[in-house]
């Protein structure tokens, strides 16, 4: 088991005064997959004049906030301390790619877990018969899927590089499979279009990366910031497995989930409505530190 304190600071500059706004916060880690959290606080500022804790339809824990005094900035706080125990799956013993494909498409539950939400497009991602192409080469029908996924987050992590800069929310799939570059959100969103063109269910992971690793082992990419990866669904028996194909790893105690999505516009830290003019100025920073002594 490892333990974690997190802060997590967004921060606004607006332009003009806001009159008013209405957010919400996509930021507190999830208790699931061998998550659990101990403590968590959030600062908002200005206090917001109605504040409301609401999980979404995928389970993602959200704050709906309402601001109704005039504001130039905006300024939120999160500070969890969470402990992870994540042990590493026996990726032989999930069934074959084929078998996947064959048991989502057969799938009927309607809750947000499940695979049929997560094969055909979202509101930033569709299915690329292109990039699934592309993956094939890395996905033999028979291969046991949690091993051909490790398999393929390594190989994206080898053919892409990850530069920062280069992409914005607005980047698509087909921009990042032509440029070989981009960061976290670009590969996550690459990997899930191809792999929902192959059939195969797939979910963009949001949440938080280990800042500092262990002796020994090399520093992760993204971890400056909140972190993306991918869940693919490895069947009934296991469920979501995580794989980042930023760093070419499985998603282990290093990462702290917080919301999924069919892709970065379910998941997006914060979202919402208001009125102002000219650009707004945005700061986002991530601190996260393995607690050795938990007292």
């Amino acid at each position: 088991m490892t333990r974690y304190d997190i802060r997590l600071r967004i921060a606004y500059h607006y332009p003009g005064h806001v009159k008013d706004a209405r957010h919400i916060l996509r930021v507190t880690p999830r208790e699931i997959g061998g998550q659990r959290l101990e403590r968590a606080s959030l600062e908002i500022d200005p206090v917001p004049a109605e504040l409301a804790s609401e999980p979404d339809f995928f389970g993602n824990a959200c704050e709906h906030l309402l601001i109704h005094q005039p504001h130039d900035e905006l300024a939120i706080e999160l500070k969890v301390r969470l402990a992870v125990e994540r042990p590493a799956p026996d990726l032989g013993m999930t069934p074959s790619v084929a078998a996947i494909s064959a048991l989502a498409a057969a799938a009927r539950d309607p809750g947000g877990d499940s695979p049929i939400h997560f094969l055909g497009g979202g509101r930033l991602v569709a299915p690329s018969p292109e990039i699934g192409a592309y993956l094939r080469e890395t996905l033999a029908p028979d291969a046991p899927v949690a091993e051909a996924m490790l398999a393929l987050a390594r190989r994206i992590k080898a053919e892409f590089r990850f530069q920062s800069g280069v992409s914005t929310i607005t980047t698509t799939v087909a921009e990042t499979f032509e440029q070989r570059r981009g960061v976290c959100q670009d590969f996550s969103h690459l990997m899930i279009a191809g792999l929902r063109a192959c059939g195969l269910p797939a979910r963009y992971a949001s949440g938080f990366l280990r800042t500092e690793p262990p002796p020994g082992r090399p520093r992760l990419e993204g971890a400056d910031a909140m972190h993306a990866w991918v869940e693919v669904w490895t069947g009934e028996d296991v469920g979501w497995m995580g794989f980042d194909p930023t760093n070419g790893c499985l998603a282990s105690e290093d990462h702290v989930l917080v919301a999924v999505g069919r892709d970065y516009g379910d998941v997006a830290p914060i979202d919402g409505v208001l009125i102002t003019s000219g650009p707004q100025k945005h700061r986002h920073s991530v601190d996260m530190v393995e607690v050795v002594d938990p007292r």
